[in-house]
């Protein structure tokens, strides 16, 4: 259908219980697709399966868990037999506090998170999204990852969101001459738990919300994409590149 360019197309949605993520399912769900909503919290996606309705099937996994992210791409194999659409957009803020305080655990599970569970995405889906009609992968980064003075005391979040920058763009080289197109997203202060944590104090009145960022999002998502292995930075609506230190 010429008003749902997603029509037949399955996506994955990680972190999809809540904020960005859940926003994010129910707007590609309005473009046609079927979405795989994951999380580890199962009640958040039940509830978010009940709203959505039959284009949305809830996945309960722990993204640290190479076996469980095993039975996954097990389940959308066996079940849809196709990804057209992937989104990586679980992450924790983790501790704030200097990198001498962190203690082993606080850095693993920021690491985990944020790096190593999106490569675990590329490792177990890229055969399906390189097959699919139009592949497309998009993967939530935050500007603190780019920062030329990095700001003290944000713990592990800031290394591991420039950690993802050059993993995806590193996976947006090997798809360059392929259908698929991979892209970051820098979504900004959204009015998100996860902000919250960031910026404790702010009112989140003053933010724009997760149903703001979304069409952005799906928008790089759909099969007229064009654009790979660039970031679309939301606060500022535009396109850029990673540039080489000077």
């Amino acid at each position: 259908m010429a008003d749902q360019p997603l029509q037949g197309s399955v996506a994955l949605v990680t972190g999809a219980s809540r904020g960005i993520g859940a926003a994010i399912a129910a707007e590609l769900v309005k473009q046609g697709a079927h979405v795989v909503a994951v999380a580890r919290d199962r009640d958040k996606l039940t509830k978010l399966q009940s709203d959505l309705g039959k284009a949305c099937t809830a996945a309960a996994c722990d993204l640290g868990s190479p076996a469980q992210m095993s039975a996954l791409r097990a389940q959308v194999e066996t079940t849809f037999g196709r990804l057209d659409v992937l989104v990586g957009n679980a992450a924790i803020m983790g501790r704030r506090t200097f990198l001498a305080e962190l203690d082993e655990q606080d850095w693993r599970d920021v690491i985990g998170t944020n790096v190593e569970a999106n490569w675990r995405l590329i490792k177990n889906f890229d055969h399906l999204l390189r097959a699919a009609p139009h592949g497309r992968a998009v993967f939530m980064t935050s500007g603190a990852g780019s920062r030329a003075r990095m700001a003290a005391g944000r713990g592990a979040y800031a290394i591991s969101k420039t950690a993802l920058d050059a993993l995806i763009r590193s996976y947006a080289s090997e798809v360059d001459e392929t259908q698929m197109r991979v892209m970051l997203c820098n979504p900004g202060p959204i009015r998100t738990s996860l902000r919250a944590q960031a910026a404790p104090g702010e009112d989140p009145m003053i933010l724009q919300t997760p149903a703001d960022v979304a069409p952005k999002v799906v928008a790089m998502c759909l099969p007229k994409w064009n654009e790979n292995g660039r970031l679309y930075d939301f606060p500022q609506d535009r396109l850029m590149d990673f540039q080489a230190p000077v």
